[in-house]
């Protein structure tokens, strides 16, 4: 990536923790979306309220979980609650203004696939699975996903749909009456796609200045629309990497000395 002094995994988190605002309620999903999450708390976002699957309210963890289940994460909590608590008090009541996702694969309709790759009886492969996913895209005032873009990932067909977005389209979310508005927004490593206000179908709005709008296109397995005018993302400020790189570095360092500890 010459010319360039950031990765386009970098690219993708930084814009991905733009979209994330102070005092926001976030339900955070592990791998990218916690590292987004994570970066926009320690920058713009100091007030953020960060909730994990596992029962964690307004932890602030100094290093990016393995797990839901990382003590880094009850250890800097305001409060642990069960977890059938997160999901019916917090999340089924509406108090979740973002759900930040992630997944094998989505399509153009922001449907998520996070179990098999093939028939469900005989997959090709086999996935982590859902967890929370599908209630957090279901109930959550809004959904944000962190996917890398190739058309293996960006499918025109899923296999199995772990979590809705806006199923077939064209308002068959509303017609079903899920509470929350669904996807608004997906974050790739190209650029970011939005829902078209009247068909459902998520289209290029936006993209990185590396990137061509002929390279999105072609990295996406369905035709993938673009909007009139595709804006070009402001690249990270020095600031934002050195946060998300310090971030990182203490991540690394956490987990490889947790390794040598003896058993």
């Amino acid at each position: 990536m010459s010319g360039m002094d950031w990765t386009p995994d970098e690219m993708m988190t930084v814009t991905a923790a733009r979209l994330l605002w102070d005092k926001a309620v976030c339900f955070v999903g592990i791998g990218l979306p916690s590292a987004a999450a994570n970066l926009a708390r320690q920058s713009h976002a100091p007030d953020i309220v960060l909730i994990y699957e596992s029962g964690t309210i307004g932890t602030r963890p100094n290093v990016l979980p393995l797990s839901i289940g990382d003590g880094e994460l009850a250890d800097t909590a305001v409060c642990v609650v069960p977890l059938p608590e997160i999901f019916s008090y917090w999340l089924q009541s509406g108090r979740i203004d973002v759900g930040f996702l992630g997944a094998a694969q989505i399509d153009r309709y922001g449907n998520l696939n996070s179990t098999v790759v093939g028939r469900y009886d005989a997959p090709k492969t086999r996935l982590p699975g859902a967890g929370g996913a599908p209630e957090i895209a279901t109930h959550a005032k809004q959904v944000f996903v962190v996917i890398k873009q190739s058309p293996r990932s960006f499918v025109a067909h899923l296999d199995f749909i772990s979590s809705a977005g806006f199923l077939a389209g064209d308002g068959e979310r509303s017609r079903r009456r899920a509470p929350g508005r669904g996807p608004q927004a997906i974050i790739s490593d190209y650029g970011v796609l939005k829902p078209d206000p009247v068909t459902d179908e998520f289209v290029l709005v936006a993209r990185y200045e590396h990137v061509t709008t002929e390279s999105a296109i072609a990295a996406c397995g369905w035709p993938l629309k673009t909007s009139e005018f595709v804006e070009v993302i402001a690249p990270p400020t020095a600031q934002e990497l050195l946060a998300l790189r310090e971030l990182h570095a203490r991540t690394k360092a956490a987990h490889a000395a947790a390794v040598k500890l003896p058993i």
